[in-house]
């Protein structure tokens, strides 16, 4: 863990930052206020940054590797809400907001690079850029309106079709994301997702 200012690759992660969604419309100003708010963390693959049903929450913004969404129940089922890849974020912004406890756990998917800050910091500082706020809630509607689509997708479309979409809309991740997780995604086993290749079903 490393305040970016004395980060051997800061001027990398100084760029990566800019390039962020929830960031990307920042002035140099506010930047140079954010920044040394910030820590940047490297994660191993497996490592949870938020466990589900914790109260104390952070920011996180994505500089490297992919990170999974995922809500567990007491049998240790679990569901991949979302996964999440750099130039993205992270957040429990809604239940922070609501005070009830993390709904989900946010998980590293691959090794990753994250830059994060405890939600308390990030709320105040949106509350001083309200510019900042309304793009930043934007994304986070987004996201929950992303994975309502996808819950419902898993209702109403066969196997090659929840794969297909997928595929649609996220090209990017389809050669990233180990098969194991991209089946559990689309509740499907990873049996099925090899066959459904192999016959040139998707």
């Amino acid at each position: 863990m490393s305040s970016i200012d004395k980060h051997p690759e800061r001027n990398v992660i100084r760029v990566q930052l800019a390039h962020n969604v929830a960031l990307k419309a920042m002035t140099p100003a506010q930047m140079a206020e954010l920044e040394p708010l910030l820590v940047v963390v490297d994660c191993q693959k497996g490592e949870s940054l938020l466990n589900q049903g914790v109260h104390e929450m952070e920011q996180y913004f994505i500089l490297e590797g992919i990170l999974k969404r995922v809500v567990g129940n007491q049998e240790a089922k679990e569901m991949i809400l979302r996964f999440a890849d750099e130039g993205q974020m992270e957040t429990s912004y809604a239940a922070w907001r609501l005070g009830t406890p993390a709904p989900y756990s946010i998980v590293c998917v691959t090794r990753a690079r994250v830059a994060k800050l405890p939600l308390r910091d990030w709320v105040t500082f949106l509350d001083r850029h309200p510019n900042i706020k309304q793009a930043f809630e934007y994304e986070v509607m987004y996201h929950m309106s992303e994975i309502m689509a996808h819950t419902i997708t898993l209702h109403l479309l066969d196997a090659p079709g929840r794969v297909k979409r997928f595929l649609r809309k996220h090209p990017e991740l389809e050669e990233r994301l180990p098969k194991k997780e991209l089946a559990s995604y689309l509740n499907l086993s990873a049996e099925t997702l090899s066959r459904l290749k192999s016959r040139g079903k998707i």
